[in-house]
């Protein structure tokens, strides 16, 4: 039995300079982004096992003898060089057909229940019976904006089906409003949210699961995730153009580019690389609440890292548009992620006055853009206590 009602959060994520670069083996910085994902977590009626997702429309309810039945027929066995066995298709076809998945249905709500289901079955698996707990995940998150909203959702599953499994411990002492897992179940969760991720994704990097699970900054290259030592919290504007864009189209076209022009285009790779490597350097002998004088060398990188990714052709009017905006009130931005659209993040140096802040985000909603003041390099996966949750998340967390 699982007796206790508690809540688990994972952030998102944004690139802070690396992107397509880092395909063709240079280094990306990814920062935790402070928009989170919140999972509630309370003891279910006995011999069922509830999901519910309020953000995708997603209202589930399965009973456990069915669920374990079901976990016999797909029960996996690690192939050569796995560590752990990962998602097979034909497991995930059974899940789809007991689910009432259609198949080949990519809707955020058949993959997240997807997931959910994997993840349960293949953890229970291997720990022992899920107990009958009542789930409900909300997220501050938009999906499909390139923001790690599905990896931030498998972090906090693994954390919140490891847990109940007793595989890892509960660290919330009574009276405490938040706590963390130590080292080596943290490694457990990534983990595991790794392999809910490929279930969502197919073949994700494991960058944005690494970040919901540690937080602050990773420093990735050529498939290996490095920690940053020390990571300084700074306050950004993240601004969602709501252009729609292909990563795959973009990154293609980075790729021609490249095989038309290369030497044009390597030396722009090569000082993007040394951006991020300059960047990294920079944000480990900042202070953990860095003063307005470590801000200018940012923001420059900043602006020239923009340029570089305009010059191959991951740029859009919205963006140059996004930049223009904020330049107005001498702030720096630049696009993050696959570009085309999407995303930009703003530097907000701790000088810059409420009102400078106000009027920006006014302007960027003005041009049709959706706008959030927040943080990089948040905390990692928690664990809270319900009642140390802010009255909004409370809400949404309870309005299933």
């Amino acid at each position: 039995m699982w007796e206790r009602e508690m809540a688990v959060s994972a952030p998102g994520k944004v690139i802070l300079h690396g992107e397509h670069a880092v395909v063709l083996g240079k280094v990306a910085l990814a920062v935790a982004l402070d928009l989170r994902t919140f999972l509630r977590l309370r003891p279910g009626a006995e011999g069922r096992l509830s999901v519910s997702l309020p953000g995708v429309g997603v209202r589930r309810s399965w009973d456990t003898p069915g669920l374990r039945a079901l976990r016999g027929r797909i029960a996996g066995k690690a192939r050569r060089g796995e560590q752990e066995p990962l998602p097979r298709r034909k497991q995930l076809d059974a899940l789809r057909e007991f689910a009432g998945i259609a198949a080949g249905a990519s809707a955020p709500e058949s993959l997240a229940t997807l997931a959910f289901l994997y993840m349960c079955l293949a953890i229970s698996a291997k720990y022992g019976d899920v107990p009958s707990v009542d789930i409900v995940v909300w997220s501050e998150l938009p999906t499909g904006a390139g923001l790690g909203s599905s990896a931030a959702y498998a972090v906090c599953l693994a954390a919140a089906l490891l847990m109940v499994c007793g595989a890892i411990s509960c660290p919330l002492q009574e009276g405490e409003s938040t706590a963390r897992w130590t080292e080596e179940e943290l490694t457990l969760i990534n983990s595991w949210a790794f392999r809910g991720e490929r279930v969502i994704h197919g073949n994700p990097s494991g960058v944005d699961n690494a970040v919901g699970t540690w937080g602050g900054a990773l420093r990735y290259q050529a498939g290996k995730i490095t920690p940053l030592k020390r990571v300084p919290t700074l306050r950004i504007l993240l601004t969602n153009t709501k252009v729609p864009r292909s990563t795959k189209v973009l990154v293609a076209g980075v790729k021609e580019k490249i095989l038309k022009f290369p030497a044009i285009m390597n030396p722009v790779l090569d000082s993007i690389d040394a951006i991020s490597q300059e960047c990294q350097s920079v944000l480990e002998a900042m202070p953990a609440n860095p003063s307005p004088e470590h801000y200018p060398v940012l923001e420059e990188f900043f602006d020239i890292n923009q340029h570089h990714l305009n010059v191959l052709g991951v740029g859009h009017p919205s963006l140059d548009r996004l930049c223009q905006v904020t330049a107005t009130h001498n702030l720096h931005s630049k696009l993050t992620g696959a570009g085309g659209g999407g995303c930009g993040i703003t530097l907000l140096p701790p000088d810059t006055s409420p009102l400078a802040v106000e009027a920006a985000k006014q302007d960027l909603c003005a041009c049709g853009f959706e706008c959030w003041e927040t943080k990089i390099g948040a905390p990692g996966v928690t664990l809270h206590s319900c009642s140390s949750l802010s009255a909004q998340v409370l809400h949404a967390l309870t309005q299933s």
